[in-house]
């Protein structure tokens, strides 16, 4: 059974850092495509970034390249989301998403079929 786990949001500052982590059950990453999508109150919920683990290619939604980086460690089996430079903008719960198909854009999260329970990212001053 897939299981997704996240964990690292919290509160920051506009400016600041946050590293998101999702742990990964109950399959190996290997075949898999991973990443994030985030949702900000009464707004749809969007992908933010994935991760082809197949063959490394990496895949940003625009507002947010050059800020985050998406990340694997396979031998923990857990992908990771560097934020940088935070906004207000950014503040949403952010979820893990995995599947196994060949993403070719970081919206194409949506519509991943195994998600974890979400972290809120809140970044105010």
């Amino acid at each position: 059974q897939v299981q997704l786990v996240e964990s690292g949001g919290g509160l920051v500052q506009p400016g600041g850092s946050l590293r998101l982590s999702c742990a990964a059950s109950g399959f190996t990453l290997d075949l898999y495509a991973i990443g994030w999508a985030r949702q900000a109150p009464g707004k749809e919920r969007e992908g933010v970034s994935c991760i082809n683990i197949v063959d490394g290619s990496t895949y940003y939604a625009d507002s947010v390249k050059g800020r985050f980086t998406i990340s694997v460690d396979k031998a923990k089996n857990t992908v990771y989301l560097q934020m940088n430079s935070l906004k207000p903008e950014d503040t949403a719960v952010y979820y893990c998403a995995a599947d196994l198909r060949v993403p070719h854009g970081a919206d194409e999260i949506r519509a991943f079929r195994s998600w974890g329970q979400g972290t809120q990212v809140t970044v105010s001053s």
